[in-house]
Formats: structure tokens, sequence, C-alpha cells
């Protein structure tokens, strides 16, 4: 016969108190459950606003630097306008006129800056060889490229593990239009070379395309190709632009540096060998003022001889010009601690149809 136990005796009590110790802990446990969900709600809630708001600036910032180009671009097409000439005296070259430019685009937020370079001030890397025919060197650019690796590498403490006359070969070897063969002497590299690599790869057997891919070529090292210890590396020295029509749909490359806008180390390619230290001379003529107006025409090839002791030396006419078709804008757009890069290389050039002066588009990239 069992006993019911009475909610008023000992045991009923020590029951009825289990019972509401169990449902305590079921309503914490139920509570810890919907506080934990509703953390996790409100993390994920939070994230994809935090996501949306980035993809949002991500927008607004492609769209300000795009516009920070384009105002690049009317810049140039409104120099062409006015002069056939090309020099770092005019409005495009100067970062407080391109800073003015930019600052007619209103912008509710955040800044731009842009900035405009010539690669014409550049070598010419592909104009090593003569195309279309793409099978010999150019004798002019051969010593220009003997001139400018002779600079570079003096500009390294540590002197980089390579040859000057490998590089030229190897780079001629790359060009020249699908021998194959090693023409250029001991010192070049065709397929077999880089086909031994790891990984391996073939020779290209034409012109570059990118500028990375000189940093494939046979003797160019990491150091010479990106600089190293403050000095600066060939890619900051060279285009892999340039390219003109020859005719019967082929094209060449004229190799013609834009002496009024070129680097300094470029200069001292271009001049004689015994008189590549009259560089910085040329580059301080070319900025030189005198209240805040320059001093010093530099609009025509030959302006070089009116630096003081340049008068007796002689550039070669086919590797100087003073104008330019070929541009690098450099447009940075910063926003809610954000910022987003394009750079871009133009070409400006005059519609067959139209007439009309215009920037045509070769490479945009985004980082």
């Amino acid at each position: 016969m069992s006993i019911e136990k009475q909610p008023n005796s000992p045991a009923g009590h020590r029951l009825w108190g289990n019972r509401r110790g169990v449902a305590i802990l079921v309503a914490i446990a139920v509570v810890a459950v919907l506080l934990t969900a509703g953390l996790e709600l409100n993390r994920r809630i939070r994230g994809a606003v935090t996501q949306a708001v980035h993809a949002s600036d991500r927008v607004v910032l492609s769209e300000m630097a795009v516009s920070g180009v384009h105002a690049a671009m009317v810049m140039l097409i409104n120099d062409r306008r006015e002069n056939d000439t090309d020099t770092l005296q005019e409005d495009w070259a100067n970062p407080e006129k391109v800073a003015e430019m930019v600052a007619l685009i209103p912008f509710d937020d955040g800044s731009v800056d842009v900035s405009i370079s010539d690669e014409r001030g550049k070598i010419q890397v592909n104009a090593l060889v003569k195309f279309p025919e793409g099978q010999q060197f150019s004798a002019s650019q051969r010593f220009l490229w003997e001139r400018l690796l002779d600079q570079v590498f003096s500009l390294f403490e540590e002197v980089p593990d390579s040859d000057p006359n490998m590089i030229i070969n190897s780079l001629k070897d790359w060009l020249d239009d699908g021998d194959d063969e090693a023409i250029t002497g001991l010192s070049g590299a065709e397929s077999d070379y880089y086909e031994g690599l790891e990984p391996p790869y073939g020779c290209k057997n034409g012109p570059f395309d990118h500028l990375g891919e000189v940093a494939l070529v046979q003797g160019v090292t990491p150091e010479l190709f990106s600089g190293a210890g403050g000095a600066a590396g060939l890619s900051s020295l060279l285009s892999v632009h340039g390219v003109s029509a020859a005719g019967d749909n082929r094209f060449t490359f004229d190799g013609k540096i834009n002496i009024s806008t070129a680097d300094v180390a470029v200069l001292a390619a271009l001049l004689p060998a015994d008189n590549s230290d009259l560089a910085e001379a040329l580059a301080d003529y070319r900025v030189a003022k005198a209240d805040e107006t320059y001093t010093n025409p530099i609009n025509s090839a030959g302006w070089y001889k009116n630096v003081p002791g340049v008068g007796d030396v002689t550039i070669k006419e086919d590797l100087i010009t003073v104008s330019s078709d070929l541009f690098r804008i450099v447009s940075t757009a910063t926003r809610n601690r954000q910022s987003t890069t394009m750079d871009v290389v133009v070409r400006r050039e005059k519609e067959e149809n139209t007439g009309r002066w215009i920037c045509k588009t070769l490479i945009w990239q985004v980082d």
C-alpha cells in the first residue's frame, strides 16, 4: 500500500523544491539559448550591414576615382588643342594645377588625388629590335640600353648579380621574331634556357605586352627590375607602349623619348657616356623659375644645348622628341578610411571621323 506524499510533509517539500529547481534551470537554459541566438542574429545583421556599407563605399570610391581619370583626360585633350609639345612646364604636369581641376568635381565626402606622367619620357623596351622585321638590333637603342644599365647598376651599393651585356642580348632574343635561336651571342637566351627553369616558361619571340614580362628575362634580377635600397629599378624607367603603324598592317616602335619630361636616369642614358653627369643640369634647366615663371623654353628638341656645359654635346636625333601621345594617369580616391587606386595608360589621338582629340584607353588597372 503506497503512501501519497502530502505537500505539507517534509518529503513533499523536497519534491516541490526539486521541481522548482528544475524549472529554474530549464528557464535559465532557454534564456541562454535565446540570448545566444539573439547575439548571433545581431552579429549577422551587423555583419550584413557592414558589408553593405563597404560595398557601397567601394562603388562610390570607384566612381570617384573614375572621375579623377576623366578630369585628367580633359586636361590632356585641352593641352593638345593649345599646342603640339609636351613638357614639365605645362598644366598637366603640375600637381597643383591637376588638383585644381579635380577640385571642380563635387564630392559630398572623401577626396581624389590624381597624377599624370608621360610614358614617352621612358625608354621603349620594344624599340631595342627593329620592327616590323624584328630580327636585328636598333644600333642607337642598343647604345641607349648600355648607358641605361651602366647608370642603374651604379645606383646600387651592392652590384646586382647580373651582366648588362647578357641582359641586352637576352632582351633581344625575347623580342626577335620567332627564330628561337640565340643569335646575339653566348650570353643570349631562348626557349631552351627558360624551359629549364622552375617553373618553366617559353621565350616569347615578340614584343613585350606587359612590363612585368621584362622581369622574366635572363639577367633581370628582382632588384634590377623593382629597385632596392632606395635605388630606382628598371620598371620605373621603361615602357612597353609606343607602337605605331608601319604599313601593310605591320607595326613598329620609333623609340623616341621626350627629353622634356624624361627621368634623370633616362636623361643620363641619352647623353654620351662621358657626359652623363650633366643629366641633373638638364633636369634643373627644365623647371628653373623666376617669380613663378619658367625661364627656359624647352619646346624644341635642341633645347638641351642651351644648358651650360652641354653646348658641345650631341644626342642622336632619332632618340628624342618634345611631344607625346602616351600618358599614365593614377587616380586614388579616399573615403571612410578606404581607398581605391586606378592606374590607366592612355593614347591621345584624333578621331578620323570627327577630327576630335580623344584619350584612348590602353590599360586600366584597379588596385
